[in-house]
């Protein structure tokens, strides 16, 4: 089911090493007494420290602070407060149905769950204190932590975990995840509304949940261990089997057992949280937090004045120079688990010849754009997976590197042909592509003017729309739109059904494979990698040769924290989200 390095702390001071030459035996005694004590206390007197320097750059790993003094001073005067930036949420603060990856960042400090991601992508306890499978691979048993509390001081039960994936089963929920995928033995019965509760998800005992599967699911302890656990008592009070809108009227009002509370929410602007007394792993280390809103052009200089504690900020050689050169800042760049492409939306009757898309892959100079964004920290990708992941293939894989007569070629066959104001058309119909684009966003600026430069080569018009983020994504699960960049994140598990299956929660495109949802589904019956990789091999291939998207890059995630700031652990697989309790200000 999906929905969509640690931190060196410690100062690097330039040292100086004291060279005392010693005498020869035969040296004479000639030195005056006056120039031999001028000589003995230049030897033994503290000598001046140097100058500070600047720690090299590297593209992965991290650069730490060196200059504590050029701290802001209003950085320093926040004792009990960490500020942390990021695109305006939109305000789905739901455990079950907030989408964007702002929404989800104030949802993971809010509500917690069963297991919890470790560096490699692993997963440890949380809310859980054990958990077992069974060895047919169709049975997950889980211990809950007796101390859980959620904010309101209730404990955290084996009926609340029933009741959140009861939930993700109703016929009514229209969220992000997709539960089908982990085939609970009467999950569709409960859907379909043929029973009032569901076979597979058992409330042994207080603290003990059994999920029961019908098949072997791959991702299983990841869906069911990832999944953020909601209050029955608070979300479930009004619920009846078939209406969730009990539950979406609570979205901006939510109640979890995370290590923060939420406060204030400011459409726009920021979201105020405090520290959950009542968190089960100890009160966070940092009484206050806010989501402060920025954006691609305020974020550099939010984190450089000290208004904000960390942000992530676009990878590049002038963003990552800039940044050093603050010197109260430890930068951490590491590869994301995630990728850039170009979403298109295959209901438009132009897109759904896979030849076109192919087209539009190599027709357009996505190494041109990508170099000039990321400045050599990104790389082009044609498969929807991280370097990172042992999925990952390269493999068979066509690179569609630039090529505009392919392009063209690849037109031609597939009817549309160049028509007398060089504009291609075909049954009567010019090959136009609106171009829904956020601003500001990073990317757009320099992929709307190539796509443009070379689509016209191609005797394609691209035409640009400019709107915010959310707007977009309005237009997006609307359908109407032609093509529009966006950025996804990548869960450890490499199970992507929710964005390439028919029908998927996340395919707002509408792309559909047939054989790519037999291969989504065949990859899903192991739990064996080995058996595993070579399916997810198989689906890659395909999904090469019959594009979803036109896929544009891997970047490096970069996350400058300020100095002052101690305890965040980060990897491609753990986001800051996962040890915020742990983060303390050290002045």
């Amino acid at each position: 089911m999906k929905k969509l390095v640690t931190i060196s702390l410690g100062l690097v001071l330039s040292s100086t090493t004291l060279l005392a030459a010693c005498s020869d035996k035969t040296a004479t005694t000639s030195e005056t007494p006056a120039s031999t004590a001028a000589a003995t206390q230049a030897a033994t007197a503290t000598p001046a420290p140097k100058k500070a320097e600047k720690p090299p750059i590297v593209n992965n790993g991290v650069i730490p602070a060196w200059d504590l003094s050029k701290n802001p001073a209003n950085a320093l005067a926040r004792k009990d407060t960490m500020v942390i930036g990021l695109d305006a949420p939109e305000g789905v603060f739901s455990a079950i149905y907030g989408d964007s990856t702002y929404d989800q960042y104030v949802v993971n400090v809010i509500f917690d769950t069963l297991l919890a991601y470790k560096k490699d992508g692993t997963l440890e306890p949380k809310l859980a204190e054990s958990y077992e499978v069974s060895p047919d691979g169709l049975t997950y048993t889980f211990k809950l932590n007796k101390n859980a509390k959620f904010s309101d001081g209730s404990p955290v039960t084996a009926d609340d975990v029933a009741f959140t994936f009861t939930t993700l089963h109703d016929k009514s929920y229209d969220g992000p995840a997709d539960i089908s995928v982990d085939h609970i033995k009467g999950g569709d019965a409960y859907r379909d509304g043929k029973a009032t509760s569901i076979e597979g998800i058992k409330v042994v005992d207080a603290n003990t949940i059994q999920f029961s599967t019908t098949q072997v699911v791959a991702s299983g302890l990841y869906d069911f261990g990832t999944t953020s656990i909601m209050s029955k008592a608070y979300y479930g009070k009004d619920y009846k089997q078939g209406d969730l809108s009990p539950l979406k009227n609570l979205n901006d009002k939510p109640m979890g057992s995370g290590p923060y509370i939420l406060s204030k929410y400011s459409a726009g602007q920021e979201v105020i949280l405090k520290a959950n007394p009542n968190y089960f792993l100890g009160a966070p280390k940092t009484p206050n937090l806010i989501f402060k809103v920025t954006d691609d052009s305020t974020r550099m200089q939010t984190v450089q004045a000290g208004e904000t504690d960390t942000d992530m900020i676009t990878v590049s050689k002038d963003n990552v120079e800039s940044l050093v050169n603050s010197g109260f800042l430890d930068i951490n760049i590491y590869p994301t688990n995630g990728y850039g492409f170009i979403d298109i939306n295959h209901t438009k009757p132009k897109f759904k010849d896979k030849r076109v898309i192919q087209a539009l892959t190599y027709g357009l100079d996505r190494k041109q754009i990508v170099d000039a964004v990321f400045q050599g920290f990104a790389d082009v990708i044609n498969i929807p997976q991280s370097k990172q992941s042992w999925a990952y293939t390269e493999e068979g894989i066509n690179k569609y590197e630039f090529n505009l007569d392919k392009a063209k070629q690849l037109l031609d066959e597939a009817g549309w042909k160049v028509g007398a104001d060089g504009i291609r058309e075909k049954d009567g119909e010019k090959f136009v592509i609106n171009f829904v684009a956020t601003t500001p966003n990073s990317v757009n600026p320099a992929l709307i003017p190539v796509a443009t430069e070379n689509y016209k080569a191609l005797g394609i018009k691209f035409i640009a729309e400019q709107m915010d983020f959310n707007a977009m994504q309005a237009k997006r699960k609307a359908g109407n739109f032609d093509m529009t960049f966006l950025a996804t994140g990548l869960g450890a598990d490499p199970d992507a059904s929710t964005m390439f299956k028919t029908n998927g929660s996340q395919n707002q495109g509408k792309y559909t494979n047939p054989k790519v949802d037999q291969l989504l589904a065949e990859g899903l019956k192991y739990v064996d990698l080995d058996k595993r990789k070579p399916v997810y091999q198989q689906l890659y291939k395909e999904i090469n040769d019959d594009p979803p998207f036109i896929f544009m890059y891997q970047r490096r995630d970069m996350w400058p924290i300020n100095h002052r700031l101690q305890g965040f652990d980060l990897s491609p697989y753990k986001n800051f989200t996962w040890s915020i309790a742990k983060a303390q200000i050290s002045q």
